[in-house]
């Protein structure tokens, strides 16, 4: 089959190559032929896939209905999404114009995981300033002071397979933890205990949000729930930028409510994470303010990127191509296609998602 790659990166070139070479090795194996572009999926660009069969693509690809209307127009047939989330697609548009949908729906949860704490252990110790000081020759330790994480509370909104690893590794530092989710899960309790997101935000020292995007979760960070956390307390997104609502929590770090800011993602981050900005004047001045307090943290959308997630992610993608090639049920699709629909759990799990969504606070 042809493929279409977007928003593909060398990294992206390398893994799915050698996981495309790999399959082809198998017994009944079939290698796809691969075209990669290093610019994202739009309205503008969604001609340059006409003729493939299939199309992938990333977090920041755009595939509304339009896209996937001139996409089906174009010949192609399955839409692969080699990122767990899918917010950036219009699922109701796919299945109504006959795509296949797939997305890579867990991989290597611990990298995103570890590298929460990663963002937290800096923010609170303040090791990125240290190291900048280090550097120019200045070991004063003024203005480093940090609070030790053994005891704190350490908020988890949202206990799918990376929050579940988020809070066995913050467990291990020795920190209380409390949870929030729409629909709690036997697997945090061990760890923990599951509260009211006003009752997490009220008594956390630090707060990790590791939910997906939905029209429930849009915003879930804005001026009122800023305004129940603790003061001083800081907050961690490495999962989609529209959870938090920029301008709110700059009010917030400004007022000093809030102590601190860690950010991977950022919700107007299309078109700016992934490329290189360093000779350009950016007018994002929402993100362009944030970046100078100092206790915030920006970094570009990186925490899945390990070496271990990498192969995962091109492994899975290459294998739901090969369910829609061969016409076999794809665990991992997303919509209803002809033959070839989604596991009925995962139908089930989609519709009372769709059906359930939290009430927007």
């Amino acid at each position: 089959m042809n493929l279409a790659v977007f928003s593909a990166k060398p990294y992206d070139r390398e893994f799915l190559s050698k996981a495309n070479a790999a399959l082809a090795s198998t017994e009944g194996g079939q290698q796809h032929t691969i075209t990669f572009h290093d610019f994202a999926l739009s309205e503008e660009t969604v001609s340059l896939a006409h003729g493939a069969d299939a199309v992938c693509g990333f977090v920041n690809d755009v595939l509304s209905e339009p896209v996937l209307r001139a996409l089906r127009d174009g010949g192609v047939r399955a839409v692969l999404l080699r990122c767990a989330g899918y917010n950036n697609i219009d699922l109701a548009a796919a299945e109504s114009l006959g795509l296949f949908v797939a997305n890579v729906p867990s991989y290597s949860p611990e990298a995103v995981a570890e590298f929460a704490l990663a963002l937290i252990q800096t923010l609170n110790r303040k090791t990125h300033r240290a190291y900048n000081r280090v550097r120019e020759g200045n070991f004063n330790l003024d203005g480093l002071m940090g609070r030790t994480l053994h005891g704190k509370t350490v908020g988890v909104v949202g206990t799918g397979k990376i929050g579940i690893a988020f809070a066995r590794i913050a467990r291990g530092f020795g920190c209380r933890l409390l949870a929030y989710d729409p629909f709690p899960g036997e697997a945090f309790r061990q760890f923990g205990d599951y509260v009211s997101l006003e009752e997490l935000l009220a008594q956390s020292d630090f707060v990790s949000l590791h939910c997906p995007l939905t029209e429930g979760t849009t915003h879930i960070i804005n001026v009122r729930t800023l305004g129940l956390m603790k003061e001083g307390a800081m907050l961690v997104n490495t999962s989609r930028g529209g959870l938090v609502h920029t301008e709110s929590v700059i009010a917030a770090l400004k007022s000093r409510h809030l102590g601190g800011l860690a950010l991977d993602v950022y919700e107007a981050e299309g078109g700016l994470f992934y490329h290189d900005h360093s000779a350009e004047i950016i007018q994002d001045d929402e993100l362009m303010r944030l970046m100078t307090f100092p206790n915030v943290l920006v970094c570009g959308h990186q925490a899945f990127f390990t070496e271990e997630a990498l192969t995962e992610i091109s492994e899975c993608t290459i294998r739901n191509l090969g369910d829609f090639s061969n016409r076999i049920p794809c665990k991992n699709s997303l919509v209803k296609y002809g033959p070839v629909a989604a596991g009925p759990e995962l139908i089930r799990q989609e519709l009372v998602r769709r059906d359930s969504l939290p009430v927007r606070i």
